[in-house]
């Protein structure tokens, strides 16, 4: 527990840090060879003063550890584990809890292979960790690539690998033949999947014939021939805003900040005897709270970026411990523990604010409040910043943190304004508990929804949708029963009983948790459509009104559209986007909608969190002029979202022709059905007009 604890509060303080781009550290990497079968993969660093590399085998619970991944080792063997060179230090480290290894000044890491084969080719790259005394980099990658003719070959091992080879492709065939013949139903199956990958392999083998400036035709940028068109207003960002908003009214009613809102107006009118002044500075302080939390936001968006931001929201270890801190926030809020920062923290700043005056001493307190509430606000806030991240917009995590800070700061100042307000605010007490337990269950709840979403990014299918919607009907209806006063956590009071409020949240929380039941059967749950699992990962479905992407790859989907005389909608979706699932379950379940992206358009659906490694990594021109190597699925269709289309947001729907260029604008998240029609309609007239010439 204090080593989780440990990592998020790491994590914390590495966003509050200097928001500028550093690189502390330069790698070069080379090739040792002998004129051996053997030869080392070597990768050197400089490091600058004050920074230090983290060595190999640290830990999961540690920080990021120097490892080695292969793309290709065509030719090789690898011969052990990467090995650190050079003055390694140990020491203690009080956040993590354990004994941490790293380099100073220089690091050196090793890789031995062995030759296999005449010529070799190798692609691989060195993931580190760099961190000084107040901040750390996110894991930073050297990527080397070498091929040629080996200096020797192992004779031996090279006979061994190709026998095995043979020996795997063979035991593949039996197997296919084993499974056709003793299995009918699967050999029937088999043949069915046969035909209906026989419908597009037209399209496929038209792609293999592409040459490249075919190719390069389809990705040609057309940013300004959308910007031609009229686009609908994206109000995302509004809802971002009040999601903040809403997070904020529920950790104003939480223990940690109702009880202090009395407190601090008192103060306030009792410092100064002019009512006037003590307003003055009551609203100061909710300003200074708003503040606070808006530069969280702005540094946020500053420190990682929207693409960054974007693919840490599907990488599968950030949601898989941010899945852990809510269920350990959970825990805290159901009485298991308490968590708070050190007191010390609280205690200085508190000091601090005694002794200056004016401004500075109200901003002090407002900081001193955002410390003291931390243990309720932190999970509320974690969620906030991760659960905006998907949205790609740069500035949305300022956006959400302001709707947080408004909502957390106007009670101060409208109990200042009217002081007479606080004798008819209600009382702190147990229904404060009863709120956090309430909180508790929600925040259970969402660390399913993270789990999920690293889940589906890789492929491990332990989440799909009926397990997913089982959990969360076991969880609200056990909400529900709580509620009810069935049973009870170690912090609430003896003898709690069902006020009104409470039983008509029961009785939401146990609607709501017989209303997911036909879910587990197939029925498409609008209301958590944004949360669930999409559809495509259910076993037993009953329902048939569906609109299935008839492509995930760009190239084959243009091919089979110009073979057909179809137009094209392109679907930049993601396995972690919220909005994607309610546009499918809202929008395309429609049955004039479904008819027409079934009948009339190709569509094509690219995930850009898709963890699938590609082929062979790519190495692109960004968009800002930088090198780039793509090494998923998911990093392709991301930058061709952002090279040809000038947008890395999700959802984004564009109608294009058979030569890559728009039909008309393009949409993004908005439910209005007709009008998604009269989008749809606009595209196909304007196709067909466009052909006639």
């Amino acid at each position: 527990m204090k080593k989780l604890m440990s990592v998020a509060m790491l994590l914390f303080v590495t966003i509050l840090c200097n928001a500028q781009m550093a690189n502390p550290v330069k790698f070069t990497a080379h090739l040792k060879t002998n004129g051996t079968a053997e030869a080392e993969i070597v990768f050197s660093g400089k490091i600058e003063s004050g920074w230090h590399v983290y060595s190999t085998n640290l830990g999961n619970d540690g920080p990021t550890e120097a490892t080695i991944h292969f793309d290709k080792k065509d030719g090789i063997e690898l011969v052990g584990k990467l090995t650190p060179r050079g003055h390694e230090i140990s020491k203690m480290d009080d956040m993590f809890g354990m004994v941490l290894r790293y380099f100073e000044n220089s690091a050196q890491f090793v890789q031995k292979i062995k030759f296999t084969k005449p010529e070799h080719n190798i692609k691989c790259y060195l993931e580190y960790g760099a961190c000084n005394d107040q901040s750390c980099m996110p894991p930073s990658t050297v990527d080397f690539a070498k091929k040629g003719k080996s200096p020797a070959v192992d004779a031996a091992a090279a006979k061994a690998e190709a026998k095995a080879d043979a020996n795997a492709e063979a035991k593949e065939a039996d197997a296919a033949l084993a499974d056709a013949t003793l299995d009918p139903a699967a050999a029937q199956e088999a043949v069915v999947d046969s035909a209906n990958a026989a419908a597009d392999s037209a399209a496929v083998a038209a792609v293999a014939n592409m040459n490249q400036s075919e190719l390069q035709k389809l990705w040609t940028p057309v940013v300004k021939q959308l910007e031609k068109f009229d686009k609908p207003m994206n109000n995302s960002l509004l809802y971002i805003f009040f999601a903040g908003l809403l997070g904020g009214l529920l950790a104003l009613f939480t223990p940690c900040v109702w009880p202090i809102i009395p407190m601090t107006v008192s103060f306030f009118l009792k410092r100064n005897k002019e009512r006037r002044k003590a307003i003055r500075e009551a609203i100061t302080y909710g300003v200074s709270i708003v503040v606070i939390y808006v530069a969280l936001g702005l540094i946020v968006s500053l420190l990682f970026g929207a693409s960054a931001l974007n693919a840490l929201s599907t990488n599968a270890i950030f949601n898989i411990l941010f899945c852990l801190l809510l269920v350990v926030f959970a825990a805290s809020f159901f009485g298991a523990f308490e968590i708070t920062l050190p007191s010390s923290w609280s205690n200085k700043i508190d000091q601090k604010s005694d002794e200056t005056s004016g401004f500075i001493s109200i901003f002090l307190m407002a900081f001193t409040l955002s410390i003291v509430s931390f243990s309720c606000t932190g999970p509320i806030i974690g969620f906030l910043l991760v659960a905006v991240s998907s949205s790609g917009d740069i500035v949305a995590p300022t956006i959400g943190m302001l709707g947080f800070a408004v909502a957390l700061a106007v009670p101060f100042a409208l109990f200042a304004m009217f002081p007479t307000l606080l004798k008819s605010a209600p009382k702190s007490g147990g229904w404060m508990n009863v709120l956090k337990v309430v909180l508790g269950f929600i925040e259970l709840a969402f660390a399913l929804k993270f789990l999920s979403v690293a889940d589906l990014a890789y492929g491990w299918h332990i989440l799909d949708r009926e397990a997913f919607l089982a959990l969360w009907i076991i969880i609200f209806g056990l909400l529900g029963l709580y509620l009810l006063g069935m049973f009870n956590f170690p912090h609430d009071d003896e003898g709690r009983r069902t006020n009104v409020p409470q039983f008509f949240l029961a009785l939401l929380s146990l609607s709501f948790a017989m209303y997911m039941v036909p879910g587990l059967w197939g029925a498409p749950l609008k209301a958590v459509s944004a949360f669930a699992p999409p559809m495509n990962t259910q076993d037993f479905n009953l329902y048939k009104n569906e609109v299935h992407p008839r492509f995930k790859d760009f190239e084959a989907g243009m091919a089979a559209a110009r073979l057909e005389g179809k137009p094209v909608m392109v679907d930049f979706t993601g396995f972690g986007c919220v909005n994607c699932r309610k546009m499918e379950a809202a929008v395309w379940t429609d049955s004039k909608v479904a008819d027409m992206l079934n009948q009339k358009y190709v569509l094509i659906s690219l995930y850009v969190d898709d963890k699938t490694p590609l082929p062979e990594p790519m190495t692109v021109t960004d968009t800002d002029g930088t090198q780039r190597t793509l090494r998923t699925i998911g990093d392709k269709w991301s930058y061709l979202q952002r090279y040809k289309f000038g947008s890395n947001t999700q959802p984004m729907y564009v109608l294009i022709d058979n030569d890559g260029m728009p039909l008309t604008g393009s949409r993004s998240y908005d439910e209005d059905i007709n009008e998604y029609m009269k989008f749809l309609q606009t595209g196909l007239d304007n196709y067909k007009n466009r052909n006639k010439h």
